[in-house]
């Protein structure tokens, strides 16, 4: 088992966890935490434990408190433009939230206690003990005890009083704090000089005065309902269209893959279970923290009851079973990324109108990964494969979809590309330059011909590497030209599976054949070939931006800002195909490797 990001041991075994405090937040950190000190640089906290599992476990609850403390610190720092008033319907929300916000707290100190019942009651049982005659506490299961019961009715005797007279008087030093406290939570920077200012507070010292006496009233036994808490946000402003409406709206302009429109709509649909449709133009920091802390809790496998339970109800489960094993760090984050296309398409297509000031709110917000398992072939790995019966016996397994067996971990090998961007390459993919003579392959995306790539950044061109060429490769292009026609695909029998990726069933079927040969590392996978592209290119000196622009990676160079005629004419074809040929694996002899068979299958 490995420890979760943030997990180490001190000197005596002892596992802590940590966080590292953003540079900015520095100073704002202990203003939230309330410490006398200048700058806090981590959050750091004793697991009190040695054993890894149970650290891992305890770890989590505490990394999203930390991710609490560090967003009110956000909020603490947030350049906030300062404004001289606020209208009407402002006015009233806040002051709305203030009087629900108060009637929701009493409801849940009745629903639960106060807290402090267990440390009189010790007390009391310790006195009775020693013979002082103290009367035992009362007790209850539910609810509030006697104790709890007077010290509510004489602070609201002693409290309603005095707020009544500060608004007979008009004097809003009685709720100053709540003002600031509510102005932050709304983020709304007002001038305390303006009138606005002045109505924002006899509005909240009536609504204070008002749900002092409805308190009164539910501990006089009245039957006295708490409103919902609005959102802290401005009704007044426009809000355009809702998150639901942004997803539909994406999914009528892009021509997206079916899984990527299934995973996005799992995304919308989990966020709204747990937000609202909310207007994509309202959404915030505080609702994506809490969407990511919930998935954080939400349970891998779900059966029995949890099948059909909603995000809410999965949350509750995953809190209350913290042992139980949770959905991944890179699912949240594929989840988050879902979400962040839609709003951003959404901001991009007029859907949030251009009156409204926007942030991304999904913008830095991923969690940290630990590293990948998926790692480059070892060179006697590599020689296991191609010493396989697929290239010396000339077997043609059925899962390997015929000739895709032999070609696609060579062209894995040697372009550096993805299982499903090579898997429904055609014959017009592979062309030459006429002004130089470079063959390359373009990886493109059609999808009136199911080729689809994971970003725009992935559009490019690979030169043909000479070992290709000499094994065979153009041989097997020219012959499927003739046979099937310039458009016809390089490999016919592979099919689109449930993703509609032409790889997908043959990935299986790879996987299942490597074992079968002896490589049993399940860090093996067609991907690492890729892997082993890129780490060839630096072992040969390329630059990392021609190493980008040829394996579509949206790094800081050209791989960002070209597509793939940009990076050909950025480069040229010679710079390319050199890069490409200077690529060697030490230790793997392919001279005697050769495809005879029946390139038309």
């Amino acid at each position: 088992m490995r420890p979760i990001m943030g997990l180490s041991k001190n000197e005596h075994g002892v596992y802590h966890v940590r966080k590292k405090v953003p540079k900015k937040l520095e100073a704002a950190v202990p203003r939230v935490l309330g410490l006398d000190r200048e700058r806090v640089s981590w959050l750091k906290r004793t697991l009190n434990t040695k054993d890894l599992r149970e650290a891992n476990i305890r770890a989590k609850p505490i990394l999203i408190e930390f991710d609490h403390i560090i967003a009110k610190a956000e909020a603490l720092v947030a350049d906030v433009p300062v404004r001289a008033s606020l209208d009407r319907r402002e006015i009233e929300r806040i002051a709305a939230y203030h009087f629900a916000s108060m009637l929701a707290e009493d409801e849940e100190v009745r629903r639960e206690g106060t807290g402090s019942e267990p440390v009189y009651a010790a007390v009391g049982d310790q006195l009775a003990a020693q013979g002082l005659g103290v009367p035992a506490p009362s007790r209850t299961a539910f609810g509030l005890s006697d104790r709890e019961m007077t010290q509510i009715a004489e602070t609201v005797a002693t409290t309603l009083p005095a707020a009544e007279a500060a608004l007979a008087r008009g004097d809003l030093s009685f709720v100053v704090d709540e003002i600031d406290e509510l102005l932050v939570l709304f983020r709304v920077n007002l001038d305390r000089n303006s009138v606005s200012y002045r109505e924002l507070g006899l509005a909240v010292l009536r609504e204070n005065v008002r749900a002092l006496r409805a308190i009164a009233d539910r501990h006089a036994g009245e039957p006295v309902e708490t409103p919902k808490v609005p959102e802290p946000e401005d009704a007044s402003a426009p809000t355009g269209e809702s998150l639901r409406a942004a997803y539909e709206g994406w999914k009528k302009a892009k021509r997206a893959a079916p899984g990527t429109i299934t995973e996005f709509g799992r995304a919308i649909d989990l966020f709204i279970q747990l937000h609202g449709d909310l207007p994509v133009a309202q959404i915030t920091r505080r609702h994506v923290r809490e969407f990511r802390e919930g998935l954080q809790f939400m349970p891998s496998r779900r059966s029995g009851r949890l099948r059909n339970a909603r995000f809410p109800e999965l949350i509750e489960w995953g809190r209350n079973h913290s042992a139980a094993p949770k959905i991944a760090l890179g699912t949240v984050n594929k989840l988050l990324g879902a979400c962040q296309t839609i709003a951003v398409w959404a901001r991009d297509n007029g859907l949030i109108p251009d009156e409204v000031p926007w942030a991304d709110p999904f913008a830095n917000m991923r969690l940290e990964e630990p590293p990948s398992d998926r790692e480059p072939w070892e060179p006697a790995e590599l020689r296991k494969l191609f010493a396989s019966p697929v290239y010396v016996r000339g077997d043609r397994p059925a899962g390997g979809a015929g000739e895709a067996a032999f070609w696609l971990p060579l062209l894995g090998l040697f372009t550096g590309a993805r299982l499903g961007e090579l898997a429904p390459l055609t014959v017009a993919d592979v062309k030459t330059d006429e002004e130089t003579g470079v063959t390359f392959i373009s990886i493109t995306d059609d999808e009136d011909v199911g080729k689809r790539l994971k970003t725009i950044s992935s559009r490019r061109v690979v030169p043909v590497h000479h070992e290709l060429v000499r094994t065979g490769f153009m041989r097997f292009v020219e012959a499927r030209r003739k046979l099937d026609g310039e458009f016809a695909r390089l490999f016919p029998l592979l099919r689109p599976g449930p993703r509609g990726g032409y790889g997908e069933a043959w990935s299986k079927w790879f996987g299942r054949y490597i074992r079968s040969i002896g490589i049993t590392n399940r860090a093996r996978v067609f991907h690492s070939f890729r892997h082993n592209f890129k780490d060839a290119l630096r072992e040969a000196g390329v630059s990392e931006d021609v190493n980008d622009a040829l394996t579509g990676h949206a790094g800081g160079g050209v791989g960002r800002q070209y597509g793939k005629k940009d990076v050909a004419r950025r480069f040229g074809f010679t710079v390319l195909a050199d890069a490409v040929n200077k690529i060697g694996y030490r230790g793997l002899d392919l001279a005697c490797l050769e495809d005879t068979r029946n390139p038309a299958a």
